[in-house]
């Protein structure tokens, strides 16, 4: 061909099926795809091919992957347990202290109505539940937390299941506020 001849090119023809296939799969390998080898089967047993001696075999027994390894226990702290049960309050308010609150600051009962503690107050972590008999009213109950000398109310009236109780509440007093039988025994 001279340099001055103009240079053709013959056309192109579409690559075939086998070509693309391998091409594929060359990239699909090189790619890093597949199952990891922590996740894969066994592998399978050899077998007997044309050739060997037709003795008795045995099956392969799958070896079973390794058992994962379980979480160590949860060991509640020494603290996690106040919560989870409302318990009679060892260093807690008394109920004086509780009707004094709902009195004084609180302003929920007057001066002049009778008021006797039915239940508690029972402790779960620094909350308190109380349930008193009013003279003359439903029973009321009470929620509070914090320490004696700084009692905090959170709520009280004849249903103290509130969203504070439901989401800042310790389970102990969540269950007695919010799941206890009206009437019934609380944390029976």
């Amino acid at each position: 061909m001279s340099p001055t001849a103009p240079h053709r090119t013959a056309p192109r023809r579409p690559p075939r099926p086998a070509v693309l296939l391998a091409v594929a799969s060359l990239a699909l390998a090189s790619a890093g795809c597949g199952t990891p080898p922590e996740l894969r089967g066994p592998a399978p047993a050899p077998t007997a091919t044309a050739g060997t001696s037709a003795g008795p075999t045995t099956p392969a027994t799958p070896t079973a992957p390794p058992n994962p390894v379980p979480p160590p226990p949860v060991v509640p702290s020494p603290t996690a347990g106040s919560d989870l049960v409302a318990t009679a309050c060892r260093e807690g308010p008394s109920g004086d202290r509780v009707i004094t609150l709902l009195r004084g600051s609180a302003d929920v009962l007057p001066r002049a109505v009778e008021v006797r503690v039915r239940t508690g107050p029972l402790c779960a972590g620094n909350w308190q539940y109380t349930v008193l008999r009013v003279t003359g009213h439903e029973e009321l109950q009470v929620v509070t937390r914090g320490r004696p000398g700084a009692l905090e109310l959170v709520t009280a009236g004849t249903d103290v299941c509130t969203i504070e109780v439901r989401v800042a509440g310790p389970i102990g007093i969540r269950t007695l506020a919010c799941d206890a039988v009206p009437g019934g025994i609380p944390g029976a």
